[in-house]
């Protein structure tokens, strides 16, 4: 692993919020849409066990493996208060409450856990069990994401989800029995949806009475069954009417509009995700994890194996980092306004400085360019996306790539 001492060009006076972030790789079935690691499993179903789980003996080495790649890497972070942690997939709720049991122990263990530290766990109506998810409160989960995407059955259908309207109904009803703070997923522009079924949706989820809710924008990533065989989509015109009447009725709903797909009702933002986007740090344990830990003279960028198995190998040989890099001085505006200009109310001016290690003179010739687009609004205390920095966020980030990256 590099020295986090590693000179790249930055000196921090203060260090960022730190948080953990775990990934649980595997999924009952591979959505045909989505791009990240996860791995499909043959699940275990039973009379005993009618939602799917993971064999015992995988869960147990896996868990183990998490652990040994947090000890490896607790002198990276030695110290720090961790303010949040995130079981993201794949699918966490495959996990069974006794793992869970001892990851939570394991991570208290290892780490200084805030008292009132936010714990989320992704989780897809199709594995949920009232009786599992009330052991998950218990042990210290306080936070909900569930994958809802839709409400419609054939929309569902088309989207290779492994559950029905009435499952994504029933997860609402558990989790609201067991938290008081959960996230529900939904996309738009889904495979000839309309935008009656858009609206549908989302009328749907705010009856529900989520806390927070996130509306994705389909996208068509490589290496996807999707980007082989493009389903018919909305086009650009009907996916923007979808986007401004969603943003509109969360609107109308109380909800408010504080990422570019984030949405809550107030104090409920998720504050595990406004470190990310507030270029604070984070720890990235599991399979093809990522992190970013910073120090006084350098940011360090870390990406554990990919595979499963093969990362479950090398953290018990305490190896579990497969790449890492010093962040170099002139990439570090783009990462930072890569996250910040997502928060609907921008950054603070001294925020840069205070992540980035460099003043905001070097983004000034690009902060220029974008004002004058009209991508951006700002003053000596805040840099504002504007709506059409919102709307053409690649645009806008583009400004602030390295020379040579946009040549």
């Amino acid at each position: 692993m590099l020295p986090l001492d590693l000179p790249g060009g930055v000196q921090l006076t203060g260090l960022p919020p730190l948080s953990l972030y775990v990934h649980v790789p595997w999924c009952v079935r591979k959505c045909p849409y989505c791009d990240f690691n996860s791995h499909e499993l043959r699940a275990r179903i039973t009379s005993a066990t009618p939602t799917p789980g993971l064999d015992a003996a995988l869960e147990g080495r896996y868990v183990q493996a998490l652990l040994a790649d947090l000890d490896t890497a607790a002198p990276s972070i030695w110290g720090r208060e961790v303010h949040s942690v995130f079981f993201g997939g794949g699918t966490p709720s495959l996990l069974s409450a006794l793992a869970l049991d001892a990851l939570m122990s394991g991570i208290r263990a290892r780490v200084r856990l805030a008292p009132q530290a936010e714990v989320t766990l992704e989780a897809n109506p199709g594995t949920f069990e009232a009786e599992k998810f009330a052991a998950y409160r218990a042990l210290g989960v306080n936070r909900l994401s569930i994958g809802v995407q839709s409400f419609d059955p054939a929309r569902l259908q088309a989207l290779g989800r492994i559950h029905d309207a009435r499952e994504a109904l029933r997860a609402v009803e558990i989790a609201h029995a067991n938290f008081d703070n959960f996230n529900l997923d939904l996309m738009y522009a889904l495979p000839q949806q309309t935008l009656a079924g858009a609206e549908a949706d989302i009328r749907t989820a705010i009856q529900l009475g989520p806390p927070h809710l996130s509306a994705y924008h389909l996208t068509i990533e490589p290496n996807t069954a999707f980007a082989r065989y493009p389903p018919p989509l909305p086009d650009d015109e009907m996916s923007a009417a979808m986007q401004e009447s969603i943003e509109a009725l969360l609107a109308g709903a109380g909800y408010v509009h504080y990422e570019t797909s984030a949405f809550a009702q107030s104090g409920r933002e998720c504050r595990h995700n406004l470190n990310y986007w507030q270029f604070g740090d984070y720890l990235g344990i599991g399979a093809g994890a990522h992190g970013k830990i910073s120090s006084a003279g350098s940011i360090v960028r870390q990406v554990r194996w990919k595979h499963p198995r093969e990362y479950m190998d090398q953290a018990l040989a305490g190896r579990a980092v497969q790449q890492e890099h010093a962040v170099a001085a002139a990439d570090l505006p783009f990462e930072f306004m890569m996250n910040a200009l997502r928060l609907i109310g921008g950054f603070h001016a001294a925020s840069f400085e205070q992540r980035t290690g460099l003043a905001l003179d070097v983004a000034l010739p690009a902060l220029g360019r974008a004002e004058v687009l009209g991508l951006v609004e700002r003053d000596a205390q805040r840099v504002v996306p504007t709506l059409r920095g919102q709307r053409f966020l690649n645009d806008l980030l583009q400004l602030f790539l390295p020379e040579a990256a946009r040549d």
